[in-house]
């Protein structure tokens, strides 16, 4: 097991080659350039509908799964579409799961709106208010809107402007630093 700070990559979107695993996918690339240790989350799919009656021990293994991931993280990196002016339904679930634990509180949090100029801050806003309600820490300065040009996604599904690459890697290294900062606070 690596040293490294792993930061967990959620993407809110179930469509296969979306701009937003396209970003996920290149953060995944740039991970071991800033000495952290990606994990891309793919169980979107598997978990059940919440209902706060299945919240309880036995939880379903698919939700044991992404607590457990969520809780192995020293941060989290969101980058999710907007339906209809806000998050996708599956999504908005995965994060209702995180509501009955306690994994997610005080975890550095950050999200990536990928989306055209003009859109997405439903999505934002949706964002920061379930993320406020499961306590996560929302690192304010790694929160970037970057639009992403299909244009510059290549055929492996990473994305190849060099501004945006930028952006992606200072965005897992100061997750990452938030996380060490906060551990360093805690010990003191």
């Amino acid at each position: 097991m690596s040293d490294l700070p792993m930061i967990l990559l959620l993407s809110g979107s179930l469509r296969t080659g979306s701009t937003n695993e396209a970003v996920l996918r290149t953060a995944h690339s740039l991970a071991p350039s800033v000495k952290v240790r990606p994990v891309l989350y793919g169980g979107l799919a598997d978990l059940p509908h919440f209902n706060p009656d299945d919240d309880i021990d036995p939880l379903p293994a698919p939700v044991t799964e992404l607590r457990a991931a969520i809780d192995a993280a020293a941060g989290i990196l969101i980058c999710t579409p907007e339906y209809a002016g806000t998050l996708p339904g599956s999504f908005k679930n995965l994060l209702d799961w995180t509501v009955g634990g306690t994994e997610i509180c005080d975890k550095p949090t950050a999200w990536i709106n990928a989306a055209a100029p003009g859109r997405g801050q439903g999505a934002e806003a949706t964002l920061r208010t379930v993320l406020g309600y499961t306590g996560a820490a929302v690192v304010e300065e790694a929160c970037l809107k970057i639009p992403v040009d299909r244009a510059t996604i290549d055929e492996a599904g990473l994305i190849t402007d060099p501004d945006v690459r930028r952006q992606l890697a200072d965005v897992l290294s100061l997750l990452a630093t938030t996380e060490a900062r906060e551990a360093l606070s805690e010990e003191a």
